[in-house]
């Protein structure tokens, strides 16, 4: 039996991969009664999702993680064209995005994905929690009051919610038969690995495409991570290839295709083989269980979508799951969860489908900074006749400077804000953050209530409304 791991629990997290981490994050600074599970003796390495969209340097702030995030990550470097051995043309893969008060993160960093779920884990540690490794689910029941979960050596796990964030092969998705439809996006299988390499310059993403005496080949690249003197090797190989994942398989396949010599390539410290596919999950919730992260949708890499959109998964997630146990909403709440999430990853895979393909571009889309829930039962907007343009309820809210600080600096945290710009309306009594604001283009004029997760929920010219959504969605006002 294993043992420091207790029988009964508010949240029971399934999974410590980026989104598992991120939602035990947020339930932690909430006070919440969560554990947070591995079936693995330890975080994953890897660097497979490298990304970190500007929407989600914004989650990791208000997280208290983006400081440490960017001690270790950089912005992208430009791509370098290579050709029978000789350097081409360089190109960017993200379009350019002017930061401005309203926006401060315009570009993506670039971190490899076990550096990521190490930041995590040290800000999870930093607010009193942990992971429970070692604990691989085989069953779980559920019943009016809760889920009953089993692990192997018959330990046992009581919980109020489960969140299934255990990646696309889910368990818990299997064990309660959620289907999970898509299709490949490339037929081809793809390598990806963490070389050590030498003698190739680390201020270029190095992509070599096959070479005419390569029919029928494919495009093979080599990324700089930042941190250290490893390159990420993405590479697509023919159908009919034999994929050898050993140092000596890993050489012949870079050696094979670009101008390197195999004792250039040092060592290989991870490697994996996939297919590009998308996938989305039947629904996202199953009566006390949900599904968040690769669990709910499986992304091409192509955009650097998936860890983004699963990490938002667990920041829509976590105040409402808090504000369901500690009663100050319905459990109807929870319902909005996937209504939320499941349009937002559905437009998500649509696009790393677009962009894998060649159609969509890497830039205001990816940056993720657009994406709302205006169709959400969450979102009321009371002003008539605002132009589409105009900032509506369920819209990210934007940041700005007010006296001296910065307006993210009053949004960060786990609460509800209150906002009024360009108007003196009377407010009601609130025991949330209150702030006036003579001016700000972004929001032009009226009063917010800012959710928790920094997506507006009520919107109007007058507070008329305002104090019944706020008793309905469990925000202390009136």
């Amino acid at each position: 039996m294993l043992v420091d791991t207790p029988a009964h629990t508010d949240v029971l997290i399934v999974g410590a991969g980026p989104t598992g981490l991120a939602l035990a994050i947020d339930l932690a600074r909430r006070g919440t009664d969560a554990l947070l599970v591995e079936r693995a003796p330890a975080l994953s390495p890897g660097s497979r999702g490298k990304g970190l969209q500007p929407r989600t340097l914004e989650v990791l702030e208000d997280l208290g993680a983006l400081e440490a995030v960017r001690a270790h990550a950089a912005p992208y470097p430009p791509l370098q064209l290579w050709n029978g051995g000789r350097p081409q043309r360089e190109q960017r893969m993200f379009d350019a995005i002017k930061p401005t008060q309203a926006q401060p993160y315009t570009q993506p960093l670039m971190l490899p994905q076990w550096r990521t779920q190490q930041v995590l884990h040290e800000r999870l540690r930093a607010l009193g929690g942990r992971v429970a490794f070692g604990h691989e689910l085989t069953a779980l029941t559920q019943d009016e009051h809760g889920v009953s979960a089993e692990f192997t050596g018959g330990h046992r796990v009581r919980a109020r919610y489960l969140v299934a964030a255990d990646g696309g092969r889910s368990t818990v998705r299997t064990l309660l038969g959620i289907g999970m439809s898509g299709q490949d996006v490339d037929p081809q299988p793809m390598v990806v690995a963490d070389l050590r390499i030498n003698g190739l310059d680390r201020e270029h993403w190095h992509v070599f495409p096959p070479t005419d005496d390569q029919a029928g080949g494919a495009t093979l690249a080599l990324c700089p991570l930042p941190g250290g003197q490893d390159f990420q090797l993405l590479a697509r190989h023919r159908g009919t290839d034999e994929i050898d994942l050993t140092l000596e398989g890993l050489r012949a396949a870079v050696t094979a295709r670009t101008h390197l010599h195999a004792d250039q390539i040092e060592a290989v410290h991870w490697a994996s083989t996939f297919k590009a596919r998308t996938a989305l999950a039947d629904r996202f919730r199953d009566r006390r269980v949900l599904l968040a992260g690769d669990a709910a949708h499986l992304h091409s890499p192509a955009g650097g979508q998936g860890l983004n959109t699963s990490i938002q998964d667990a920041y829509n997630l976590g105040w409402k799951l808090d504000a369901v146990l500690t009663g100050t909403a319905h459990t109807s709440l929870l319902d909005t969860y996937e209504q939320e999430r499941r349009p937002n990853a559905a437009a998500m895979l649509e696009l790393t489908t677009a962009v894998h393909h060649g159609k969509a571009r890497r830039g205001r889309a990816t940056a993720q900074l657009d994406l709302g829930y205006r169709q959400s039962p969450l979102s009321v907007e009371t002003r008539p006749d605002l132009p589409e343009d105009a900032l509506h309820a369920g819209d990210r809210a934007p940041d700005g400077h007010h006296a001296g600080t910065r307006l993210f600096h009053t949004l960060h945290g786990p609460h509800w804000t209150l906002l009024t710009v360009n108007t003196d309306t009377e407010l009601p009594d609130a025991a949330c953050p209150v702030l006036r604001i003579p001016t700000h283009q972004a929001y032009g004029t009226g009063v917010f209530l800012i959710r928790p997760d920094g997506y507006i929920g009520w919107a109007g010219h007058t507070t008329h409304g305002l104090t019944t959504y706020a008793t309905r969605h469990g925000a202390p006002i009136g």
